[in-house]
């Protein structure tokens, strides 16, 4: 049996996240998006957009599709899930998608994609 350390860094407070907006930050080295839905969930996906190349992704449009909470890339509107990454237009292309926890009133993003 191995076990993995994992990391996590926290982010910022929860309460600084808009419902329904995006905000950029960094992890480590990586560039990430986090998304506060109306329902009080938080995501965290990588910012670069997979088909422009542009860190935009926390500009993005936030929604959902039935029940799948989503993003809409600002450039070419590609909506992803925002809990698996996958593109829902095209399901080959994913953004990496980050561990997020509230840990008193903080966002903890750990550091590994899951």
């Amino acid at each position: 049996m191995s076990v993995t350390a994992v990391s996590s860094t926290v982010i910022c407070r929860y309460d600084v996240l808009l419902p329904e907006r995006g905000a950029a930050a960094l992890l480590g080295d990586a560039q990430i998006a986090l998304f506060r839905t109306h329902d009080g969930q938080v995501f965290a996906i990588g910012n670069q957009d997979p088909f422009s190349g542009a860190n935009v992704m926390s500009r993005g449009i936030v929604g959902s599709r039935g029940d799948v909470p989503t993003v809409a890339s600002p450039m070419f509107k590609q909506v992803f899930d925002l809990r698996t990454g996958v593109c829902l237009d095209d399901p080959e292309t994913s953004l990496p998608v980050y561990p997020v926890r509230i840990v008193d009133g903080q966002v903890v993003v750990g550091t590994g994609e899951h």
